[in-house]
């Protein structure tokens, strides 16, 4: 069974005002130390000081996923608590806040270099690995899972907030990442090589500073052998990265089957995809989507459903299926994210109620 680790951006806020906070410095200083269960950091820090990151070990098992989100969490929590702040799953923040760049001198290059579209960027993202057996596993797996992930982006829109206003998308988080040139949906690959040839042209540029900067929405890890699926927003409940995950897994499976299989990919223009994705950001699961089998607009419900539809083989042979439909099931009845968010303002009239009510549902089980 191929195994599946999460990794979700958490924002950090201060416990009162609900203003982020540029603490992850002391933070990640109380959380040295604590490790995976196979060796490797659990908290790590990101662009801006204003968030923090976490990264669960692999697992082949749901349940166990979904705990180790939750202790993650957590103990995000328990020592942003330490320095008087809290964490919120949003994947942007609903206040007005001038980032704080993290010291380093691979972020102080890429500030030199991009200005505004660094300094502006403060976003929290949820990836996904999902381990395959060799690179070209992997290329014949990105290249066919590409119509599919705008309705990832859909599921856990939870970004409709930037700098104090309602921004009209879903995730605006996902439009201010769009900014980056190396960002997005890709063309076919067709193989390993050709994918290895994609990425050193890219760099060979100058434009980018490294292979860190491919930022496509899927792409071959580079620190493990996996597939990371890098499209969604970070997800304000713990559910939905589990979900996410089940998904993303059987996504993988299902592609690599149909790759084993003979079957080609769809031979879909990136632009179209594209397309696909600014639909999904900014209506999420409020209005219609592009059916990834027509690029045609229908009913949000209509196409995660396909998505499941699509993967469902492979959750039935990994025991997924049940659980996964009962959260999809939740989902399509409740809303995500960025409908929780906007549900809360239109009740409480309060963008610092919204961030206060969201860091007690990052923290709840």
């Amino acid at each position: 069974m191929r195994s599946v680790g999460v990794e979700e951006e958490l924002l950090l806020v201060d416990a009162e005002s609900g203003d982020p906070r540029a603490v992850a410095a002391a933070v990640l200083a109380q959380a040295d130390g604590i490790a995976r269960s196979d060796g490797e950091q659990v908290f790590e820090s990101e662009l801006q000081r204003q968030q923090v990151e976490f990264a669960t070990a692999p697992q082949t098992r749901a349940d166990e996923l979904a705990a180790e989100i939750r202790r993650c969490r957590a103990e995000a929590a328990r020592l942003a608590g330490l320095t008087g702040a809290a964490v919120a799953a949003l994947g942007t923040s609903p206040l007005p806040v001038s980032p704080t760049l993290t010291p380093d001198s691979r972020y102080r290059w890429m500030a030199d270099r991009f200005g505004l579209t660094l300094s502006d960027q403060l976003t929290c993202g949820c990836h996904v690995h999902v381990s395959v057996d060799s690179d070209e596993e992997g290329v014949a797996v990105l290249d066919r899972i590409r119509p599919w992930l705008p309705v990832l982006l859909a599921l856990s829109a939870n970004s409709p907030f930037w700098q104090g206003q309602d921004s009209s998308y879903s995730s605006y988080r996902s439009q201010m990442w769009g900014r980056w040139p190396s960002s997005g949906p890709t063309d076919l690959f067709g193989s390993a090589d050709r994918y290895h040839e994609r990425v050193r042209d890219m760099v060979g540029t100058g434009v980018l500073r490294d292979e860190g900067m491919i930022y496509f929405d899927a792409r071959l890890s580079q620190r493990y052998p996996t597939v990371e699926i890098r499209v969604a927003d970070v997800c304000l409940d713990a559910d939905t990265p589990v979900l996410l995950a089940l998904l993303c897994r059987a996504l993988v499976e299902t592609a690599a089957r149909r790759w084993q299989a003979g079957e080609p990919p769809a031979r879909l223009d990136s632009s179209l995809v594209r397309l696909a994705a600014w639909q999904a950001a900014r209506y999420g699961l409020q209005d219609r989507l592009l059916h990834p089998l027509t690029m045609r607009p229908a009913p949000a419900e209509t196409v995660v459903r396909a998505l499941f539809d699509h993967v469902r083989d492979a959750l039935d042979d990994h025991g997924d299926t049940k659980g996964a439909q009962d959260t999809l099931s939740g989902l399509l009845k409740h809303g995500n994210g960025a409908m929780t968010q906007r549900a809360i303002l239109h009740r409480t009239d309060s963008l610092r109620a919204v961030v206060t009510e969201c860091v007690r549902l990052t923290g709840e089980n």
